[in-house]
């Protein structure tokens, strides 16, 4: 069976050979020998393991030569079929180790001075190194196993007889061996040495070849985080059926793929494979990688604490075998471990992940040059920083740190996890468009190459922001355009799939299509393995709809469980904030105002420290419609009135249409405390907002709200005496009842 030499890299030993004897011109080499390299090099793509001669043909067929009227792939023809036996064949591999000598060291032997332009190749070159080991794999074989080269390589050469009785006058079908010259096929010789050939597969495929397929699998999957494509698993099963010993590696593979698929015991069982395979020829020295793999397996199926035992143990036998590289991302992983899930680790991983903070990280991967440890520990210290509501400077400081890591040593896997948290900066800052801009870059630009996760991240935040500037069948169609191949992994399907479902359920609660919004809410919240923001964003989808049912004791209950679970967790300060908003929303809408009104101020009070703009806005709107329901009008409007320029500039539908309502609602309480033209100017004003807010509740389709600004703009028209406009607002009232038909929403002042 073949360990390294298959036809295929005869093939490319002949391509060197021409090389080296100066038969391409100059403007050939570079396609020709990038081809040559790029097959022995390790590969980029699935389309440099099983070597034909199509691919070779492809490359050289349009290329000249230096001999006149003759292509490169003519010249790789000749020479293919001069290797016409068996010992044309040893003596083929005997003569290319002439070619390997060092030109500024040692001069050129006296029998050779009539090849004055021929290229020789150093030893310690790709080409080089090809050739030496081309030659030693040949002297390796035994007499069988040469015999079944020489077969194989019969078999890889017989397509192209054709073209090569057009160039060779006397060619025939016996012609691949010059020992059967006068003889036919049917001659017991010739049916003894070559009848089993027909149809044997030996040879074609390499145990190099595998390797270096599975190996690629390997790295694909671990940088971009998929299950194996169809593709490759065809290559692979062509080359399994060609018996070629399988690699230990293979078992890796099956764990990594079962691993995405979400099959919890073929993962578990083909990495035990895997290891147990390793640990007989490596001893303890990938003991700790095999302790790494098995905690994150089981912190990806939700087995937290024996994911936490199995880390612990990586660190021990990391610290034992001096494996600094290991022993650091360990560390890493366990802090951010701790982080998201404090409630499962021990009290002693705690205590000891408050001591061997981010500031450890930074230190060791400076100290032992792990530049992409370092880009990530910036990075989670930008995150923590957000966590905690701090300095909003100090967590783009962290950014640009991570950024410039990212650039300087060009850590491409990082640029997706960078630029997701400063979107989500930017969010926080109440500056939507950019928010969105940073995911659609990240989709455009660096969608090569990066992992497949943080593509659909982005893919689902940009949508998640499309639908809350109410442009929700826009949003669907955005995440269908989702790679089919990267939701092949289970963990990313979940999650695509559950922002499909978030965007339809806050569309069904304000359509007020209840029973849909139920069913809807009944299968987000059936899975258990759902990633916390979207967890969180479904508990408030839940609220709101308790609300808008009235159910406001078990809309206030929810909130108080899912308020302990984030202090229970030490959860993101700006949903704790965004729950205490809600809060005292409930509040307000079940009579207890003034309760409402403490909480909202503490609230605002948060978000103005941490810079939380978007959560700060809808704070002031409770507090200006507390302030209205308490009868202090004029101070409800000047607080609304001065942020909305930055209200329009989170491009939030449903926070707008509220702000215009409650600015409507103002000017109709001001106008009550005025008489004459004044309260006029109150109440046109008060249309205006009304027209303002029912165009952005058109945008949200939410039906109860407009039918409610409707109602409110009828009731200003009754009383200013204006019947034409009056009866303009029942039809379009009328219209929204029956399903919207002809209404229109009116001008936006979001960008599309």
């Amino acid at each position: 069976m073949s360990r390294y030499l298959t036809p295929g890299k005869i093939a490319l030993l002949v391509l060197v050979e021409l090389y080296a004897e100066s038969r391409f011109p100059n403007k050939a080499v570079l396609p020709v020998i990038s081809f040559v390299i790029k097959q022995l090099v390790r590969p980029k793509d699935t389309t440099t393991f099983i070597l034909g001669l199509d691919q070779i043909k492809d490359v050289t067929v349009n290329e000249p030569s230096t001999v006149v009227g003759r292509t490169i792939f003519d010249l790789l023809l000749m020479e293919l079929w001069y290797i016409n036996s068996f010992d044309a064949l040893h003596t083929f591999f005997a003569d290319a180790q002439i070619y390997l000598r060092d030109p500024e060291k040692q001069e050129p032997s006296p029998g050779h001075v009539k090849h004055n332009k021929r290229r020789f190749i150093s030893p310690t070159s790709i080409l080089g190194c090809f050739i030496r080991r081309a030659g030693l794999e040949f002297s390796k074989l035994q007499f069988h196993e040469t015999n079944s080269l020489w077969g194989a390589f019969v078999r890889f050469r017989e397509p192209t007889l054709s073209l090569w009785k057009k160039r060779k006058l006397g060619a025939g079908p016996m012609s691949f061996d010059a020992n059967l010259k006068g003889m036919t096929m049917n001659d017991l010789l010739v049916q003894k040495v070559y009848g089993k050939l027909d149809g044997s597969k030996d040879w074609t495929v390499s145990t190099d070849d595998v390797e270096r397929l599975l190996e690629y699998q390997v790295e694909t999957m671990q940088r971009l985080g998929t299950r194996v494509p169809d593709e490759t698993q065809l290559q692979l099963r062509k080359m399994l059926s060609t018996d070629v010993p399988i690699s230990h590696l293979r078992h890796y593979v099956n764990f990594l793929n079962s691993w995405r698929s979400g099959d919890y015991p073929s993962s578990f069982d083909s990495l035990h494979r895997y290891f147990d395979y390793t640990m007989h020829s490596r001893d303890r020295t990938f003991y700790q990688y095999a302790l790494l793999n098995l905690a994150i397996l089981q912190a990806d199926f939700g087995c937290h604490r024996e994911s936490v035992l199995a880390m612990q143990e990586t660190i021990n036998t990391a610290r034992e075998n001096k494996d600094m590289a290991c022993l650091n991302f360990a560390l890493s992983w366990l802090y951010h471990f701790h982080r998201a899930h404090p409630q499962d680790c021990p009290d002693v991983i705690a205590s000891r992940m408050e001591r061997e903070s981010l500031q450890f990280l930074k230190a060791k991967a400076k100290e032992w040059g792990m530049d992409h440890l370092l880009s990530m520990a910036y990075l989670s210290e930008t995150r923590q920083i957000l966590l905690g509501g701090d300095s909003v400077p100090a967590a783009f400081e962290s950014l640009l740190r991570s950024s410039h890591i990212n650039v300087t040593h060009q850590i491409h896997n990082a640029q997706g996890s960078q630029i997701l948290l400063q979107s989500t900066l930017w969010s926080r800052l109440g500056v939507s468009q950019l928010a969105w801009l940073n995911c659609e870059l990240f989709l455009s630009k660096y969608d090569n190459g990066s992992p497949s996760e943080d593509l659909v991240v982005a893919l689902c935040r940009s949508a998640y922001i499309l639908s809350m500037r109410g442009r929700f069948d826009e949003a669907l169609d955005r995440l269908e355009q989702v790679d089919q191949e990267a939701l092949r992994s289970l963990k990313i399907y979940q999650y695509w799939a559950s922002y499909i479902g978030l965007i339809k359920l806050r569309r069904a609660v304000y359509r007020n299509e209840f029973a849909a919004a139920e069913l809807l809410l009944q299968q987000l919240t059936s899975s258990e393995q759902v990633e916390p923001d979207c967890a969180l964003e479904t508990s408030i989808a839940k609220i709101e709809l308790q609300m808008r049912t009235g159910n406001f004791v078990a809309a206030m209950l929810h909130c108080n469980q899912v308020s302990a679970e984030l202090v229970r967790d030490r959860a993101d300060s700006y949903h704790k904030v965004r729950l205490m908003i809600l809060k005292a929303e409930i509040f307000a809408r079940s009579g207890r105002a003034m309760k409402g009104l403490s909480t909202a101020i503490s609230a605002a009070s948060m978000a103005w420290k941490a810079r939380f703009l978007p959560v700060l806005f809808y704070a002031f709107n409770v507090i200006a419609t507390i302030l209205i329901q308490l009868e202090e009008y004029n101070a409800a409007y000047k607080m609304l009135d001065s942020i909305m320029p930055q209200v329009l500039e989170c491009e939030d539908a449903y926070l707008t249409a509220q702000c215009f309502a409650c600015l409507a609602d103002g000017q109709v309480g001001l106008a009550g405390t005025r008489k004459g033209v004044s309260r006029a100017e109150c109440l046109g004003r008060a249309l205006g907002f009304i027209d303002r807010a029912f165009s952005e509740y058109s945008r949200v389709q939410d039906v109860y709200s407009q039918k409610l600004m409707m109602s409110r703009k009828i009731r200003i028209q009754d009383y200013l005496g204006d019947k034409t406009l009056r009866d303009d607002a029942v039809k379009m009232y009328r219209q929204v009842e029956q399903g919207r038909e002809g209404v229109n929403p009116g001008p936006s002042p979001f960008r599309h």
